[in-house]
């Protein structure tokens, strides 16, 4: 129903649309809530995610828009090379806004650097914990580095954490990631649990670090933290358990629920993310030099038709020049934006 207001043809104008946009907020924001209350999402939480999923690469070539349930890559530095720009933090935000990505995740010192100027254009992702290797010998734990209050108040939309699953440091880790993650979201913030394993028993006559069953117990434990997205290497192999004789599993795993196929023992990784409801991204992987681009394309198809939910990306990325790291970027992106590569 129009106003009553009997004024100029101009201010009806104005008050009439400002009634529709009133409606309109108040029809989306019944919707929100009605998705709030299905899956135990804050409106923050709800809209961080959704800036997640929907920011990112355009491509030129007439490719349909990111579906909702896709993510094109995110950009995460691991370590210096000899590409010296990004020892400047700033370059590293600049990569991630060149190749679209929909989000730049590195640490508080990094983002908190130039969260002022980049805050607002890119969403940030603050890595909470990161190994610390000057300690001699090195021990491989996940240490506490910044908070999730300092990553709120410097414009952070989401944080992560890693926890090394099978490590005798993980129960600490396990502990210090609720609390962290309980806090966040509280504050809105969408959590990110890079769901790795680290134990010597879960190697012998192969890696079984990227072993399927494994791995997708690792990611059950994310979900179960309550994670919003899990962060996972893509498998390699399958049969963990039976090699280290050691844990809980079934023989259905391996007779029905996967197959050798690279496809199916990701499916089974998410599968593990309470059937894909908690999206799995895949790690982009180390960079190995002219094989990179092939590879991380390769990557981000399995992903996709295993019903995952994106890549992240880093060395591949940065360990070369900015236009060769943004094109590669933009190449993954396309596999998630091309409607011809659907789940398997």
């Amino acid at each position: 129903m129009p106003t009553k207001y009997e004024g100029s043809a101009r201010e009806q104008l104005a008050l009439n649309t400002f009634i529709k946009l009133q409606r309109a907020a108040g029809t989306s924001q019944t919707i929100l809530n009605r998705a709030a209350t299905i899956e135990p999402l804050t409106l923050s939480q709800f809209g961080a995610l959704e800036a997640l999923h929907e920011l990112g690469y355009e491509p030129v070539s007439g490719l349909d828009r990111l579906r909702s349930d896709h993510f094109p890559p995110m950009i995460r530095p691991k370590k210096w090379t000899w590409q010296g720009d990004y020892f400047d933090p700033e370059n590293i935000v600049k990569l991630a806004i060149e190749g679209g990505c929909n989000a730049v995740a590195s640490t508080i010192g990094v983002l908190g650097m130039v969260a002022r100027k980049y805050a607002h254009r890119i969403p940030f992702l603050v890595k909470l914990n990161h190994n610390e290797l000057l300690t001699y010998p090195n021990s491989h734990d996940q240490v506490m580095f910044a908070s999730v209050k300092r990553s709120y108040d410097m414009g952070a939309v989401a944080v992560g954490a890693t926890i090394y699953f099978g490590s005798p440091e993980s129960r600490r880790q396990i502990q210090e990631v609720s609390e962290a993650f309980e806090a966040a979201h509280e504050l809105g913030l969408a959590c990110v649990l890079w769901c790795y394993l680290r134990n010597p028993a879960f190697k012998s006559d192969k890696d079984y670090h990227v072993s399927a069953d494994l791995t997708g117990q690792a990611n059950h434990l994310g979900a179960t933290l309550q994670a919003d997205i899990i962060k996972q290497k893509l498998p390699e192999n399958n049969g963990g358990y039976r090699a280290v004789k050691f844990g809980k599993t079934s023989d259905l795993v391996y007779s029905q629920l996967t197959s050798d196929h690279p496809v199916d023992l990701c499916r089974y990784q998410v599968a593990n993310c309470y059937m894909g409801r908690v999206g799995l991204i895949n790690s982009g992987g180390p960079s190995t030099g002219e094989s990179d681009l092939a590879q991380a394309v390769k990557t981000a198809i399995i992903n996709k038709r295993a019903g995952g939910t994106g890549l992240i990306s880093g060395r591949k990325a940065f360990q070369r020049p900015m236009s060769s790291g943004v094109e590669l970027l933009n190449r993954i992106q396309d596999v998630y934006l091309d409607p011809s590569v659907t789940i398997a």
